[in-house]
């Protein structure tokens, strides 16, 4: 996530599902998956299509079928995260604008009627900014923007979790422009 502020404008941009995790995870789940498919159907023509083992001598029935099983669901796991991916699915940005007395809240998502999400708030509906830190095996660090009517719309994305001296200074920050509270859970 990264940050920048303009005469009265505060943006910050995300990346979205385009990391290099995700590009390994498409990779490898679609070799992964396409490997598993033509083993089964050796196992059914009776002849290696794979030039790195030899899987003739696996029953079709009831091995091969399971092995064309899960080398389709794995292909199309990762044919879909490799599409995740492309359409960088969770990418936008969050604005703040003093001028406008507005926050904007972009993000985009599959293809689709509803394809790109766009909120904007009031500066008056703003009650104030949460900071939710959760440490231990899973550790998540999440900035929350708290409206009046009770509603808590998340500001950081799906990411690694950020530095805590990271989110912490940008919790700080938000609060300050926006002149409201800093809450911490």
């Amino acid at each position: 996530m990264d940050s920048f502020e303009e005469n009265s404008v505060i943006k910050s941009y995300f990346s979205g599902s385009r990391r290099g995790s995700n590009i390994f995870w498409a990779v490898a789940v679609s070799l992964g998956g396409f490997g598993f498919f033509l083993t089964g159907l050796s196992s059914f023509f009776q002849k290696s299509l794979l030039f790195f083992s030899d899987a003739s001598e696996i029953s079709f029935i009831p091995q091969g079928i399971i092995l064309l099983f899960y080398g389709t669901i794995g292909s199309i796991l990762g044919i879909f995260i490799a599409l995740t991916v492309w359409w960088n699915v969770g990418s936008g940005y969050n604005e703040y604008n003093r001028n406008s007395q507005k926050i904007t809240l972009y993000r985009r998502g599959f293809p689709g009627k509803n394809r790109e999400l766009s909120l904007t708030f009031p500066f008056e509906e703003v009650k104030s900014i949460k900071l939710r830190i959760k440490e231990g095996i899973n550790p998540r660090r999440q900035l929350l923007l708290c409206l009046t009517d009770s509603r808590e719309i998340p500001l950081t994305g799906l990411e690694q979790p950020v530095a805590l001296n990271k989110i912490e200074d940008e919790a700080i920050t938000i609060a300050k422009y926006l002149n409201v509270f800093l809450e911490t859970e």
